[in-house]
């Protein structure tokens, strides 16, 4: 008797000590390094198929890690977008529809659940919410949407310029952040860029790249927006960028004031030469000095040629195209820095990081620049994760995701409960498993800004499945699309109350309703 409780014991105390050792072989609470960059398309993406450039440091978190092919924004807009990262909420319940509305930083956020779980919590860069941040021990933040010369960065304590170009000066924060931090407890850096938002005004050690080269035209460059309405009405269309800040033209360079609408509203007289003024005084006259001798010769033959109608669109398209993409070939350089001090630091094995955009971006598709669109290039973001400990490299997911997943997946990871208010969902078994039994097979979408605001984006809403998309347009229109994405990739044919899709079109119908209500959406909204 006594030999077999002895027995017993011993089998119990075995488990014991395997359980433990199995406890102990777990890694610690993941470190978690969020990238996120201001209107990078996937387009502009490397591993994302990309022949526009090549973008080797963020290539290589998708080589070591999962790239995900259909993941969305829910509301294409650079503060709403940061509102759902931090709430895990839909842009009605964080309050934050728009770029006119402010961040009520008291609501919950995952930096301060991860900050009562043990998380040292910094923001560093872009914050474009208007209040200060909260849930972070270190935040160091451009002023609204920031400059690319000189930024002025405000802190808790202060507000100071800082010498140098934005995606530089952002990045060596960040570093200094890494090597202050306390490294008895987990950390979480949100690292948020300016670059390539609008005016696009790239390094001047990068002015060289593209110089001699022609950028490929996409299909749509021209599009005529038949049988779409609120496409036709939107103006954010390359014909109408500013010659002087978006094109980088002093004004003696053309003639009479530079008053296309930009944004501003079709037909809407703006003088942008002060805005552009502005911006070139930032440099220093070193900086100056390499970007004279760049775009005065691009002056000097705008001056002499003067091109018109589609010549001019052709002209400013590839003005457009080589500064954004000189924009984020920077922001690939910096983000090589860090991923160099994480392995440098032994912190790379047990760091998730994550690489992602606040939303799309139009390069040149249907005719346009920004974003705001249900469409594919605005809706759609790049997601990219990288997390050794427990992912498998090279892998690529076709899950419907959204950056309402974040706050969800990030909680999990450090083990903290998931509040029941936030609506997104974590990745995790996405992330480990390469699938979820359990995921969703739909996404709801929701634009705000119209009237106010630029570029006269109708309000409308839509859901999207694997591969058909429904859109509604209202406020002061009532108009549906919808979309085979399989057939029509470009959204180019509106095949609402076609005959054929009737089955379709009233299961898409049901479904948007569905959505409607599982995520709060009042009748009115």
């Amino acid at each position: 008797m006594n030999q077999t409780f002895s027995c017993l014991i011993g089998v119990l105390l075995l488990i014991a000590c395997a359980e433990k050792e199995k406890i102990d072989m777990r890694p610690d609470k993941p470190n978690i390094l969020f990238i996120m960059t201001d209107d990078h398309a996937e387009q502009a993406i490397s591993a994302y198929g990309s022949n526009l450039l090549q973008t080797p440091n963020i290539d290589r978190i998708a080589s070591e890690g999962m790239l995900f092919k259909n993941s969305f924004v829910t509301n294409s807009i650079c503060a709403p977008s940061r509102a759902t990262l931090l709430t895990g909420k839909f842009s009605h319940l964080n309050g934050l529809r728009d770029n006119r509305d402010e961040f009520d930083g008291s609501q919950v956020t995952f930096p301060k659940i991860l900050q009562q779980v043990g998380y040292e919590t910094a923001v560093i860069g872009k914050w474009h919410l208007k209040t200060k941040p909260t849930g972070f021990d270190t935040w160091k933040v451009l002023l609204g949407q920031g400059e690319y010369y000189q930024p002025t960065i405000a802190t808790d304590t202060d507000t100071s310029i800082v010498q140098g170009y934005v995606t530089k000066v952002i990045t060596d924060l960040a570093l200094d952040f890494l090597e202050a931090r306390d490294t008895s407890r987990p950390f979480c850096l949100l690292y948020h860029h300016k670059a390539p938002h609008r005016s696009w005004m790239p390094d001047v050690d990068d002015l060289d790249m593209y110089a001699d080269e022609t950028i490929p035209e996409p299909e749509t460059l021209f599009d005529d927006y038949a049988g779409r309405p609120a496409a036709e009405a939107a103006d954010m269309r390359i014909a109408d960028m500013f010659l002087s800040g978006d094109m980088k033209l002093h004004p003696d360079s053309y003639p009479g004031k530079d008053t296309n609408s930009g944004g501003a509203g079709r037909g809407t007289s703006v003088d942008r030469e002060a805005g552009w003024a502005a911006m070139y005084g930032r440099l220093t006259p070193e900086q100056k000095e390499k970007w004279d001798a760049h775009y005065d010769p691009i002056n000097a033959e705008f001056k002499k040629m003067q091109p018109q109608g589609e010549d001019l669109v052709r002209w400013k398209y590839q003005r457009y195209m080589k500064d954004y993409l000189r924009c984020v070939k920077s922001v690939d350089d910096h983000i090589g820095r860090v991923l160099k001090y994480l392995d440098d630091n032994g912190l790379a094995e047990n760091t998730i990081v994550v690489y992602t955009s606040d939303q799309g971006f139009y390069l040149g598709e249907h005719g346009w620049y920004d974003k705001r669109f249900i469409y594919e290039e605005s809706f759609g973001m790049p997601l990219i994760i990288r997390y050794p400990a427990a992912v498998v490299a090279n892998q690529v997911s076709d899950a419907l995701v959204q950056n309402l997943d974040f706050a969800p997946t990030f909680l999990d990871y450090a083990g903290a409960s998931i509040p029941t208010e936030m609506q997104g969902a974590s990745m995790r078994n996405i992330l480990e498993r390469g699938s979820d039994e359990n995921w969703r097979d739909a996404l709801y979408y929701h634009y705000y800004e119209y009237p106010h605001g630029w570029h006269m984006v109708k309000q409308h809403y839509g859901v999207r499945t694997d591969r058909y998309k429904l859109i509604h347009f209202y406020n002061d229109i009532d108009h549906w699309e919808l979309y085979d994405l399989e057939n029509d990739p470009q959204e180019l044919k509106n095949i609402f109350n076609n005959p054929e899709m009737a089955a379709i079109q009233a299961d898409l119908e049901k479904r948007l309703t569905e959505l409607r209500t599982q995520y709060g959406i009042v009748a009115n909204d």
